[in-house]
C-alpha cells in the first residue's frame, strides 16, 4: 500500500511512468563495441531500486518486475546501480521514491568505489544528474532516487586521474552518464575493457561531462530491445526504467 501511495504521488509529477522506449544502440569506439541506452528524465520514468527492507536476498530484473507489476508497470531497461556488501546492502547512499535508505558514504576504503573522487548518479525535479561524492555533499540537491558507486569516469569533462591508458586491468564494465542535452546514457561494454578507455567513451564519444563508473564484475543489462536479459544476474541494486501497463 505504501509503495502505491508513492506511485500515485510521483504520478502528479514529472516522474509518471509514461510510454517510455529504449533507445539503444551499439557504439564502436577505439577498438571496441559498447550498448549505449538513452533516456530522458522528463518524460522517463527513471528509478534506483535496492534490496527490500529486511532482506538479504539479491536483486533480480525479474524481483524488479514483479515490484513495478504490483502498480500496473513494466521494465523496460535495467542495469546493475552500484556496489553492495555481502548481504546485498548498498556500499553508499541509496534513495528510493526520496527515502534515504542508507547515507553518503565519505570515508576512506580499498576497492574501485573508493577510487576518490567518488559520485552519485540521482533523479530529481530538475532531472538527472551525476556529481562527485564531496560535490553532492555540499549541494544535498533533492532527489527522489540515488546510488552512489565509484569512481567517477569524468569529472568536468575531465578523465578520472587514476585511469591509466595502457593499464592490464581488463573487465567488461558498465556506468552512467549525462548527456549535454540532459538525458541519461547507460553504456556497457561487450568486452573486456580499461577503465580509461571507458571513460573516454562517455566523454569523447557521447559528449559527456560527468560520468560515473557502476560495476566490472557484475555488469549486467535488461534491454528487450537489443535482446538482453542477464536474468541470473545478482545485484544489490538496480537502476531501472520503467513504463505503465495498459489498463
Amino acid at each position: 500500500m505504501k509503495r502505491r501511495l508513492l506511485g500515485l504521488a510521483l504520478a502528479a509529477s514529472s516522474f509518471v511512468a509514461g510510454p517510455a522506449s529504449a533507445a539503444c544502440e551499439d557504439i564502436r569506439h577505439l577498438t571496441e563495441s559498447y550498448i549505449v541506452c538513452t533516456f530522458d528524465p522528463a518524460r522517463e520514468a527513471i528509478r534506483v531500486y535496492g534490496v527490500p527492507d529486511g532482506s538479504s536476498e539479491p536483486l533480480t530484473y525479474g524481483a524488479v518486475r514483479d515490484i513495478l507489476r504490483q502498480d500496473r508497470e513494466f521494465l523496460v531497461f535495467g542495469m546493475n546501480g552500484g556496489m553492495y556488501h555481502p548481504g546485498y546492502g548498498p556500499v553508499g547512499l541509496l534513495v528510493e521514491y526520496g527515502r534515504e535508505r542508507h547515507p553518503l558514504n565519505r570515508d576512506a576504503g580499498e576497492g574501485n568505489f573508493f577510487l576518490r573522487p567518488n559520485g552519485v548518479f540521482f533523479v530529481g525535479g530538475d532531472g538527472a544528474g551525476v556529481m562527485e561524492t564531496e560535490a553532492f555533499a555540499r549541494a544535498r540537491p533533492a532527489v527522489q532516487f540515488a546510488t552512489q558507486s565509484g569512481p567517477m569516469l569524468v569529472i568536468d569533462g575531465r578523465i578520472h586521474p587514476r585511469f591509466l591508458p595502457d593499464s592490464d586491468s581488463l573487465y567488461i564494465r558498465n556506468g552512467v552518464g549525462i548527456l549535454p542535452d540532459g538525458r541519461v546514457a547507460f553504456a556497457i561494454s561487450r568486452n573486456a575493457v580499461r577503465f580509461h578507455d571507458f571513460a573516454t567513451l562517455f566523454r569523447d564519444a557521447l559528449g559527456c561531462r560527468n560520468a560515473l563508473f557502476l560495476d566490472g564484475s557484475i555488469s549486467s543489462l535488461y534491454a528487450p530491445e537489443v535482446r538482453r536479459n542477464d536474468r541470473f544476474s545478482r545485484m544489490g541494486t538496480v537502476i531501472a526504467v520503467a513504463g505503465a501497463l495498459p489498463y
